[in-house]
């Protein structure tokens, strides 16, 4: 009988910890993020070889964060706008864009750094022109809003 009683109480131990930290967890989520990406490279394949060059400053707004949902909405400073989906994953969480022609562009935004006071992201593109392949990969950080 001891040890269903203390599984027993393990179980509801952990129930109430999960409680709160999924509690916790929905009161930390921002739902929305201003991300800049001030270092990046591209790479483009031409003539049977990668070239490497360095990328521009890129920065875009993450707005209406749904992570229940599994989407938000990306808004570029040009005025463009566009859905993400979102892939969740320990300690961060991926916002996948499918942009015309069916290439992809993602972000993954980690846990925020209490001394940078903003969350460390990637954001990285995988498309091609003219049938040659471009590659970018940008380094940066996402401040809440």
């Amino acid at each position: 009988m001891k040890v269903r009683s203390t599984n027993a109480r393990a179980a509801s131990i952990l129930a109430v910890a999960l409680g709160f930290a999924g509690q916790a967890a929905a009161q930390e989520q921002p739902k929305a993020l201003d991300c800049v990406f001030e270092v990046g490279n591209n790479v483009a394949y031409a003539g049977g070889e990668y070239k490497a060059s360095p990328a521009h400053r890129l920065t875009f707004r993450i707005e209406a964060i749904d992570l229940d949902g599994q989407r938000a909405e990306l808004h570029t400073e040009k005025g463009g706008k566009g859905e993400v989906k979102i892939v969740r994953a320990v300690n961060a969480n991926h916002f996948l864009e499918v942009v015309n022609e069916g290439f992809l562009n993602m972000t993954t935004v980690y846990d925020y750094d209490a001394d940078r006071k903003a969350h460390p992201a990637v954001h990285s593109r995988h498309l091609g022109l003219l049938g040659e392949p471009i590659i970018a990969q940008y380094y940066g950080f996402c401040t809440e809003k």
